[in-house]
């Protein structure tokens, strides 16, 4: 098959999970073209799988769209002016666009249209990642005249903060209308995207995969008078809830002082973090390691014990969609402790590999804590559990064999 996949920022740390999808397919024998709103500078080095298999070779950047829609019009019919003589059927067509199409993918045909005037793109599958991009695949789809058909994939944050200009009420609707199918990464996610409308019998629960070969089972082993040693990996942002970990860590660090504090990951918050584990009198037990690249992640796993995600609905409405980091940890064999929370608790077996507690309850996270710290016998059950977890539900060879089922269904 041939597979056009439409990302924001590209390649990002963030999106590892849709480069992974990527590698599966061309592994599988498709052939897969990117097309990314943003350019993620310098990220390219925490991905080997990009010069590997030459993807960005396959990748197209789109020009940027302007935030006002009288700007983005005008922009866009210059550009049609600009190159109407290289292929004049072409730009008639696309500066006729409004009278066929809503003006909202009109205005991305003409901003794109310099991309695709010249180029012979036949897709089986455009796949749109995050409903925020689903008037991009539309416009692209218009602009190759292609019968491909659309795939939209649901992340959390598309469908939790919905208010944005690329995902307006008015967006949602052309989308809902013109998709073929959706998936969604958890049940949850899936449940808030048919509540914005989504047709509900076109909707799969698919979630993000590990490739478990990667990923070495090693639970912890505990050393009497060893220091225990807490994890969290995710970005320093509002809806993690790293404020809590660290405030639940304090708690403990009182009664047990023989623990420290691994923070992986970078964001705008992580001066305000700092600043509280200072003011909390634990900064020397919390180290802040900051981005690493996966392959660095896993070391760090498999020298934990615990690990620790207290995920929270920001002010903003902003929620985890799958914390693929609590799948991580348990394929190695942490035990973990996060939150009720949006999906988080498909992936979690709650009281067998780890424990779930109430957002923003620090006596809660604090208390399941000090059981995992008084009872290191605990850990290899709860380990082997989540293991097995997620070798049966989150194996990223399966996943993705699921993916072209999906797409050939779709066919």
């Amino acid at each position: 098959m041939n597979i056009a996949f439409v990302v924001g920022k590209f390649p990002s740390l963030s999106i590892t999970f849709i480069i992974n999808q990527i590698v599966g397919l061309i592994e599988r024998g498709h052939k897969v073209d990117i097309f990314s709103t943003a350019h993620e500078e310098g990220e390219i080095a925490f991905h080997p799988e990009i010069e590997k298999y030459h993807i960005l070779e396959s990748t197209t950047y789109l020009p940027l769209v302007s935030r006002s829609p009288f700007r983005q019009s005008i922009k866009g019919l210059c550009r049609v002016g600009t190159h109407f003589l290289r292929a004049p059927k072409f730009y008639s067509e696309i500066f006729f666009s409004p009278l066929k199409y809503h003006s909202r993918i009109s205005f991305l045909m003409q901003n794109y249209s310099e991309v695709f005037y010249d180029r012979k793109c036949q897709y089986d599958i455009i796949h749109c990642h995050f409903l925020t991009h689903g008037l991009d695949s539309l416009a692209i789809k218009k602009l190759t005249k292609n019968e491909a058909k659309i795939i939209v994939t649901f992340h959390g944050y598309d469908v939790n903060v919905p208010d944005n200009i690329r995902c307006s009420p008015l967006v949602r609707d052309l989308v809902f209308q013109e998709a073929d199918l959706y998936t969604s990464n958890t049940s949850y996610t899936a449940m808030k995207a048919i509540k914005l409308g989504c047709p509900s019998d076109k909707i799969q629960i698919l979630p993000v995969g590990l490739d478990l070969s990667k990923y070495k089972f090693s639970p912890p082993k505990y050393q009497p008078g060893e220091t225990i040693r807490l994890l969290s990996v995710g970005r320093l942002v509002e809806k993690k809830g790293l404020a809590f970990s660290i405030q639940a860590f304090a708690k403990v660090a009182l009664e047990h002082p023989n623990i420290e504090y691994q923070i992986v990951g970078d964001g705008p918050l992580r001066d305000r973090l700092e600043r509280l584990s200072h003011d909390l009198g634990v900064a020397e037990k919390i180290t802040f390691l900051g981005g690493k690249t996966q392959d660095i992640v896993r070391g760090i796993y498999q020298k934990s014990h615990i690990f620790m995600l207290p995920s929270v609905t920001a002010p903003n409405g902003d929620m985890e969609g799958q914390a693929l980091v609590l799948q991580e940890a348990q394929a190695i064999g942490l035990p973990v402790i996060s939150t009720l929370h949006n999906g988080i608790p498909d992936g979690v077996l709650d009281g067998q590999s780890g424990f779930l507690v109430p957002e923003r309850d620090v006596d809660s996270l604090a208390e399941k804590l000090l059981y995992l710290i008084k009872h290191p016998e605990t850990w290899h059950q709860m380990g082997t559990v989540g293991r097995k977890f997620i070798e049966k539900k989150y194996d990223l060879n399966m996943l993705n064999d699921r993916l072209v089922e999906l797409y050939r269904s779709c066919l």
